[in-house]
Order: C-alpha cells, then structure tokens, then sequence
C-alpha cells in the first residue's frame, strides 16, 4: 500500500498528500481506515497485479448522526505501472458496491479539477457533479477547482424525501428585505 500512495504522490496524484508521506505516516492513515472498516464505518478495496497493492480506493460513513447515511469516496488510485487496466474502475465499482450494501444512501467526493480522467470516470459510473469550489486545491503556487460529485444509491421504502420545504425540525422563514 506504502509503495503505491507514494509513487502516486510522487508523480503528483491527487490524493491528498502534497509530497510522497513516509510510511509512518502512511501506516498511521491505513490504521485508522481498518478501525473505522472494523466499527463498520469505513471499506478498503485494493485490486492487486502480480501479488502487490496496483489500485485502491475507500469510503467513509459521515461521522455525525445526520450523516451517517451518506459516505464519502476518498483516495481512488491506481499505481503507475497499472494506469489503463481497468483496476481503478474495478476498485470504485466495489467500492460502491459495498457501500450500498452496508446501507450507504448518498456518496460524494471530492476530485481536482484538472484530473479529467477521474472525473469522467466518476460520470461513467452514474456520479453527478453538485457543486464546484474554485481554486480551493492548494499545490504549492497553484490553485485548481475542488469537484464535488455524488452518487445515490437508494434509500429504504420508508425514508421521506423532504428536499427544502419551508416547515418541519429547524425550519427557519427567511427574512424580509428592506
């Protein structure tokens, strides 16, 4: 797992460390992922080429308890030597698989705006963009847009959809304007 985060880093993948980490660092990040997979509020799935790690990619519950339906897709990668086999589409279709199986209703992610691969590949597989934060990703002097993407995959037959109504818990009238 070290050895393909840090060529993904290395070659300036977008998954959230700037400079390829240490494997400390990296060790520390895979811990807390299998405890939270363990409590069931988080999946790893690694696709492997030749018995070593080429591809993985996660999601996590929402940590609150208005979230805890939805989940987010972090750190979709594949190593180098393995970009064109097919392993990340592989990694995210499980990845969403066993999400829905584990109750999951929304997941979202986050993608750089450069990264036009990833992004289709998001689109490919029914995610949707909902909104776009410009040039909040920070790579050293540069700025890019941050993608923000979801997925629904179902709710229970009881679950009301209220969207934005003007009533219900914590609703709130607008104010009028002067």
């Amino acid at each position: 797992m070290h050895r393909m985060i840090h060529s993904v880093v290395e070659l300036g993948g977008a998954v959230g460390w700037l400079t390829p980490p240490e494997r400390a660092e990296t060790d520390r990040w895979l811990d807390e992922v299998l405890d939270r997979a363990r409590a069931g509020d988080a999946a790893l799935a690694l696709a492997l080429l030749d018995g070593e790690v080429a591809a993985g990619g996660l999601w996590r519950r929402g940590a609150t308890d208005v979230f805890r339906h939805n989940a987010e897709v972090q750190k979709v990668m594949a190593h180098p030597k393995a970009r064109g086999l097919g392993l990340g589409r592989r990694v995210l279709e499980a990845v969403i698989d066993h999400a829905r199986t584990n109750g999951i209703e929304v997941l979202t992610l986050g993608a750089r705006g450069n990264n036009h691969g990833a992004i289709e590949l998001y689109e490919r597989l029914g995610f949707r963009e909902w909104g776009r934060l410009p040039n909040a990703i920070e790579v050293g002097d540069h700025r890019y847009d941050d993608v923000r993407m979801f997925l629904e995959l179902g709710r229970p037959a009881h679950v009301i959809l209220r969207g934005s109504p003007p009533d219900g818990p914590g609703y709130s009238p607008r104010r009028p304007r002067p």
